[in-house]
């Protein structure tokens, strides 16, 4: 498909919500949906931009598997998305609340590449540099959450580092807070998380890992036990602290 006519389905999708919405939306909304349309000649989906180097999780991910996996397989995801315009997407929703409308019914295409926009996004924010390899605890109101419903940090980082290790094939796993407010471990397949409306426990991630192959096999090749490792080495927990306390 042609760039001009990728572009003009995109646009044409956005302008019949705008269409639709002056009769079920007030007038702020409306003209929220007009700019979204009247910017479609670009792209509705980006990249995010990381807020660090590509060499700042050295030496626990190398640069080269952050620059590939955020240029290479992220971009991917969202290449896909803005070739793949939806009538049924809610461009005025963040990337989580679009989540939450997936279910078994979502088109792969959607499923996959807006699963793999979204827990990739999340998960770039959720890392941060230690090159002294300092241990690396939670703090805060996280830390005693932790605490309740694990019995202990380590209980904690032992229940996670064995669902993470145990996934087959490429998947991710998470802590989530569900909505009776508890946290619980959960795993999911391929670029599938705990927001859609899919088999298995839902709720908010708060804390995400990656294990499919792209994010560690240049430096660890099948040791996926030793990429965890070395991950939580990583871990952004005031970043955990603040999706938590949200």
């Amino acid at each position: 498909m042609s760039n001009d006519r990728r572009d003009f389905l995109k646009k044409s999708a956005l302008l019949g919500l705008v269409g639709l919405s002056s009769s079920l939306f007030g007038e702020e909304k409306l003209n929220h949906l007009e700019s979204i349309s009247n910017k479609m000649g670009g792209d509705a989906f980006t990249l995010p931009k990381l807020p660090y180097a590509y060499n700042a999780m050295e030496p626990f991910i190398d640069a080269k598997t952050m620059e590939i996996h955020h240029t290479k397989h992220h971009q991917g995801y969202v290449n896909k998305l803005n070739e793949t315009p939806s009538t049924n997407m809610d461009y005025m929703s963040s990337d989580e609340v679009k989540c939450t409308h997936v279910d078994k019914y979502t088109s792969s295409v959607i499923r996959n590449n807006l699963g793999g926009h979204y827990n990739h996004s999340l998960f770039w924010t959720l890392l941060r540099a230690n090159p002294e390899g300092y241990k690396n605890l939670a703090e805060g109101k996280i830390a005693k959450a932790i605490d309740e419903e694990f019995k202990s940090f380590d209980n904690f980082q032992k229940e996670f580092t064995e669902k993470a290790t145990k996934i087959f094939g490429s998947g991710w796993c998470w802590l989530i807070k569900t909505k009776e407010g508890k946290l619980k471990i959960v795993t999911t397949a391929n670029q599938d998380n705990p927001l859609m409306k899919l088999e298995g426990e839902q709720g908010k991630p708060i804390l995400a890992l990656d294990v499919w192959e792209h994010a560690y096999y240049l430096k660890y090749q099948n040791k996926r036990a030793d990429y965890i490792t070395g991950w939580w080495n990583l871990v952004n927990w005031p970043k955990v602290e603040e999706l938590y306390s949200k």
